[in-house]
């Protein structure tokens, strides 16, 4: 080998493993740039996408859920909503709805009739049922953080129960305890093949890593980041993505940090993958919804 493609390979060696920024290859098509979709709206949150890679997203102070479609229309498709906020879609085509009206969470059908799944545990109402995520036997995880809203009808003025993650069973008749020992969790997501979840502790900065045993209890807890996120999306490539006052924040499986896409409003609540190829990013970013290209496919 000639001395200097040796001393360049080997500078280049030491700089991948000092600085995993500098190889890393961005997850945003070549040339993408944030499309602005829409400003119409007071606060946006909780996108979910169905089969058809359409993208259902909430304005809560609104109480509505409305529809993005691929071809780039959006309407309301739900009002009122609960007030939702986080969504997430079963195999059956039902929306799992975190319906912070009364601290509930929902299953709204395609007829957009809605059944109330859960309430309350140990005999005292949820602080507020805030992202849902469903595993690929049917279980259904949610966090459940203490946000006071001035449309409550109750008087808390702290947390009744301790801000935790439940599981509740695909029948709908068993709620654990699925993880304790948060400041405040909000963002949560999972890898069905890899069987590991992700929680993110808004409150305490940091994002943890758990792993699903056969019997769907969270193991085996890691810290992923210290970075913690409103919501959460992950890629087919196992990069996570974070969401706060930077934009959209990347992180590869490794919790090293790739890409940041910087998001003009003061904080970007949520992500998903929307588009029949699932290669269009969809941002909820305060009263607005941004979509931009992606080389990489979310996770299915």
């Amino acid at each position: 080998m000639q001395p200097k493609l040796e001393c360049f390979l080997l500078i280049l060696a030491f700089c991948c493993v000092s600085s995993p920024l500098a190889c890393a290859q961005t997850v945003t098509a070549p040339g993408a740039e944030l499309k602005l979709l829409s400003s119409e709206y007071k606060f946006t949150e909780g996108p979910a996408v169905d089969a058809e890679g359409n993208v259902y997203f909430t304005d809560q102070p609104n109480d509505r859920i409305l529809l993005w479609t691929p071809a780039g229309k959006i309407e309301t498709w739900l009002e009122p909503s609960g007030r939702s906020n986080g969504l997430f879609f079963d195999r059956q085509g039902n929306l799992i709805a975190c319906a912070d009206n009364k601290n509930e969470l929902w299953k709204i059908k395609p007829d957009k009739s809605h059944e109330v799944l859960a309430s309350g545990f140990d005999g005292k109402l949820f602080n507020g049922p805030n992202d849902v995520w469903i595993s690929l036997d049917g279980s259904l995880y949610f966090t459940d953080p203490f946000y006071k809203r001035p449309y409550w009808q109750r008087s808390d003025e702290k947390p009744q129960l301790p801000q935790r993650v439940y599981r509740l069973s695909s029948d709908y008749k068993k709620l654990t305890i699925a993880a304790d020992d948060f400041r405040q969790p909000n963002g949560i997501v999972g890898d069905p093949k890899k069987k590991l979840l992700y929680v993110a502790d808004i409150g305490a900065g940091k994002t943890y890593r758990f792993k699903l045993s056969d019997s769907g209890e969270l193991v085996d807890r890691q810290l992923f980041c210290e970075m913690g996120s409103d919501g959460m999306s992950i890629d087919q490539n196992g990069n996570l993505y974070l969401t706060g006052k930077a934009g959209v924040t990347v992180f590869n499986s490794s919790g090293n940090q790739i890409q940041v896409m910087a998001v003009p409003k003061g904080w970007t609540a949520n992500v998903c993958f929307g588009g029949s190829d699932r290669k269009t990013l969809f941002i909820t970013a305060s009263d607005s919804v941004y979509t931009i290209a992606m080389e990489v496919a979310g996770l299915r």
